[in-house]
């Protein structure tokens, strides 16, 4: 191992020895401390780094991610330098803090770790996210970028990310998701996203069920800010869509300012399923929102660019391999949709994994009539749940399943089924999953490299 690898161990083996509210139980995470006064202290002991450059604020319970990439692509075609935070990561630490669409080396994290520690001790209290959000603020500011993409973490009101003033304030689809910490209907999850609204601050917000909607509104209202429906003022429709990608056109019913209403912008996005559309909607309306100068013609140039790894990523087509970070029900409601829409009535083998605060029986629920098999199996996280207890759930719904660990294994039997019929490997349940089927896979592919594609299993 080299120094800097060895350094690099050294770094992340520093931020993981705070608190890391991610590898927390719910019903811990539900008692933690969240406030913003340690992360405003660290950020003031910084210089305040965050403060450097116009930042567009993402949050949402789905499609938050994919909404960030896409607007930090579309920033990069047209010439600026954007950082791009966001969480967890897939493989490595470092893709939490990207810089023109390339994360930061193993070096640069140990000089800003390393860069950190003197301020880090004089905060007591701080934990591992608050930490890395700092760091990544800090990376933006060192790297000279003139723009950032904030996804936040958690929630939205007490998220580390939640000390900016943005240009916009984005929120994406809200469903149910982290009950224990956000509360138990969708308006008080809504209020709880509603906490990045600041004062006179434009809103953008995707399409949202009625009793979000109420709480997002009235947010905006009474820190009056300017509120951008996407589906109502910025309309959107599929033009067409295939396994290379999809293209939709938009036009402006009340937002005459942000698209001409003699015309349409038609977008191409490589990412796949009717909530990319949405979610693209989304990120074409918050850069015209923001303030920012950007034409639409390098938003068209920057959104086929896109690169968001495990949304509907399917790493072969015959028989296909899909890499899928679906982790609620809703979620698994617009995978089974798009599995639909592109392989209609095939079947699939489910290497499944989740963290046990999530609903399992609800995203079984959504998929059950598309599983030939459910290969439950377990990541090596803190909080992901035992299969055996998966196990039980899956039989109460009269799912076939089989368990098997670790996840190499999972996947390796799931490739055995699918040679035999031709079913799709699909992982989803969990990110930390999916992140460990990724890693087995490339290494698959590296050990078979030199030898024919038909060859793969």
């Amino acid at each position: 191992m080299t120094d800097i690898e060895t350094a690099y161990n050294k770094a992340l083996d520093y931020l993981y020895s705070f608190v890391d509210y991610s590898l927390k139980h719910a019903s811990e995470l539900a008692k933690a401390e969240f406030n913003l006064d340690r992360m405003f202290a660290l950020m003031e002991e910084l210089g305040n780094p965050q403060n450097a450059y116009p930042i567009l604020h993402v949050a949402g319970t789905k499609g938050k991610g994919s909404v960030s990439a896409l607007c930090a692509s579309a920033l990069r075609a047209a010439g600026y330098r954007v950082g791009l935070y966001t969480s967890p990561h897939l493989l490595d630490y470092v893709e939490r803090i990207q810089v023109n669409g390339e994360p930061i080396s193993h070096e640069e994290l140990v000089e800003l770790v390393e860069e950190v520690k003197p301020a880090v001790l004089r905060i007591p209290f701080l934990t591992t996210f608050e930490i890395t959000t700092a760091l990544g603020f800090l990376a933006f500011a060192r790297q000279g970028c003139n723009a950032a993409v904030i996804e936040v973490g958690l929630g939205g009101r007490l998220d580390a990310t939640n000390i900016v003033m943005p240009k916009v304030s984005v929120i994406t689809s809200l469903s149910y998701d982290h009950m224990a910490v956000l509360g138990d209907t969708l308006a008080k999850i809504a209020s709880e996203k509603a906490g990045i609204i600041k004062e006179g601050i434009p809103v953008v917000s995707a399409p949202q069920k009625e009793e979000a909607l109420e709480v997002l509104e009235r947010a905006a209202k009474l820190k009056d800010c300017r509120f951008i429906l996407v589906g109502k003022d910025i309309k959107f429709e599929k033009i067409e869509s295939s396994l290379d990608g999809q293209t939709l056109g938009l036009s402006a019913s009340s937002e005459p300012s942000l698209i001409d209403a003699a015309r349409r912008v038609e977008l191409k996005i490589p990412l796949l399923g009717n909530h990319q559309l949405e979610n693209a909607a989304t990120a074409y309306t918050a850069l015209k929102v923001s303030g920012m100068p950007i034409s639409d013609e390098a938003i068209q140039k920057g959104f086929p660019q896109v690169k968001w790894r495990a949304r509907f990523e399917i790493v072969r087509r015959d028989p296909p391999v899909i890499f899928d970070s679906a982790h609620n029900a809703d979620s698994f409601a617009k995978l089974s949709e798009t599995l639909e829409e592109y392989f209609p009535g095939k079947q699939v083998l489910l290497i499944f994994g989740a963290s046990e605060d999530k609903n399992i029986p609800g995203m079984f629920a959504e998929m059950k009539p598309r599983i030939r098999k459910l290969i439950v199996t377990r990541a090596d996280h803190p909080r992901a749940l035992e299969a055996e207890k998966i196990v039980g759930l899956a039989n109460q719904a009269g799912i076939p399943n089989e368990a098997i660990t670790p996840v190499e294994s999972a996947l390796a039997r799931a490739l055995e089924f699918s040679a035999n019929d031709g079913s799709i490997v699909l992982s989803a349940g969990s990110i930390f999953v999916t992140a460990e089927v990724m890693q087995a896979w490339n290494n698959l592919e590296a050990s078979l490299r030199g030898r024919k594609p038909e060859a793969i299993p």
